[in-house]
């Protein structure tokens, strides 16, 4: 797949604003030699209905959202909690979360491809390069090495050096880490919910309450010490400084 593929969507997301300020027209009207007439979409507004349509991919797929959601969902289970947050606090979570770990890219984005090509200073195709190399610099800081490999050896490129890699090489390295670094830092968020989960079931055990739910009396517990330790605090300082100069 082609790097239009990719950046042609986020370049279009953010034009739109500046196209609806234009007065694009979303559909023309042809009069035929016989008098009739035939109704069409315009090229823009086709690019950018494409473009939504690919956004949640692109959100999910290239940016931090996965990491984010991935922790959020586990830390609710550490906790024990089955629908609190609900799944639709988690993902405006890590969808704004993600906003302001991603917003330096995005700005370069705009500053270097976006502004210059609204202004006419370059060509479309010099616009879609510019666009791209944001995006690849973010996902190259956070992608192993070794991931990396195994899709290159999979697709069987050989490249000389990182600028080389293609987005359909990049794109399935980078959830991979991405993925891998959210069960690292979930399992550490794991290991002190799970300390208080055996010390309650051993408690429980030893006074002989076997019919009693462990879970149920260790909940008030773990509830307990994550607002004694400002967990949420915590846990966005950490998904945040996670990322470290590759959202820069």
């Amino acid at each position: 797949m082609s790097r239009l593929s990719y950046v042609l969507p986020l370049l279009l997301l953010l034009a739109t604003p500046a196209l609806a300020q234009q007065g694009m027209s979303a559909v023309t009207v042809t009069t035929n030699p016989d008098g009739s007439q035939e109704y069409s979409l315009t090229l823009q507004v086709l690019a950018l209905m494409t473009a939504l349509s690919f956004l949640p991919a692109m959100v999910i797929m290239m940016t931090s959202f996965t990491r984010i959601i991935v922790v959020l969902s586990i830390l609710r289970q550490a906790l024990g909690l089955q629908q609190s947050p609900s799944n639709q606090v988690l993902i405006g979570i890590s969808l704004f979360l993600s906003f302001f770990i991603m917003s330096p890219v995005l700005d370069r984005v705009n500053a270097e491809a976006l502004q210059p090509y609204l202004a006419e200073e370059i060509s479309s195709k010099q616009a879609l390069t510019r666009a791209e190399q944001p995006i690849r610099d973010f996902m190259l800081a956070q992608t192993r090495v070794k991931d990396l490999e195994t899709f290159l050896n999979i697709a069987g490129v050989q490249v000389s050096n990182e600028a080389e890699v293609p987005l359909r090489v990049l794109i399935p390295a980078f959830v991979t880490s991405e993925l891998k670094t959210a069960f690292q830092i979930g399992f550490m968020l794991f290991l002190p919910f799970l300390v208080i989960d055996l010390v309650v079931a051993s408690i429980l055990m030893a006074m002989g309450m076997m019919m009693l739910s462990p879970m149920l009396i260790s909940l008030p517990f773990k509830l307990m010490l994550f607002v004694l330790v400002d967990g949420w605090n915590l846990i966005m300082g950490t998904l945040a400084n996670s990322f470290g100069l590759g959202a820069s």
